[in-house]
C-alpha cells in the first residue's frame, strides 16, 4: 500500500489559479504513472490528468486541456497539478493515485483524503 497525501486546495475566484501537490510514500515512485482525479458533490469520481513515471507522457481530460498542467518531481516523490483559469465547474475534491498503466485510468491503491478546491464567482 502506498500512502497518498494531497494538499494545496482552497477557495479561489473564477479565473484564478491553484497548485495541488500529492506526496506518495514509495521508493518506487519514479516507476509509477500517476493520475489526478476529482469528485464533485453528487457526482462520480472522474479522471483529470495522468503522467508517466518519467514525466514525458501526459494526458488530460478534454475539459481541463490547456488550463491544467500535470508535472512531477521524482526526487521528492511528488506529483503536481497546476490549475489555471479555474471555472465554477472545477469545484470538487481532488485526489491523486498510482495508475496501473501509463495509458489507462485504473488505480492501484486506496484513495487519500483528497484536497478541496472551491471556485467562486
Amino acid at each position: 500500500q502506498v500512502h497518498l497525501v494531497e494538499s494545496g486546495g482552497g477557495l479561489v475566484q473564477a479565473g484564478g489559479s491553484l497548485r495541488l501537490s500529492c506526496a506518495a510514500s514509495t521508493r518506487a515512485f519514479s516507476s509509477y504513472a500517476m493520475g489526478w482525479f476529482r469528485q464533485a458533490p453528487g457526482k462520480e469520481r472522474e479522471f483529470v490528468a495522468r503522467i508517466s513515471g518519467s514525466g514525458e507522457i501526459k494526458y488530460y481530460m478534454w475539459s481541463v486541456e490547456g488550463r491544467f498542467t500535470i508535472s512531477r518531481d521524482n526526487a521528492k516523490n511528488t506529483v503536481y497539478l497546476q490549475m489555471n483559469s479555474l471555472k465554477l465547474e472545477d469545484t470538487a475534491v481532488y485526489y491523486c493515485n498510482v495508475l496501473r498503466s501509463t495509458y489507462g485510468t485504473g488505480t492501484l491503491f486506496r484513495w487519500g483524503q483528497g484536497t478541496q478546491v472551491t471556485v467562486s464567482s
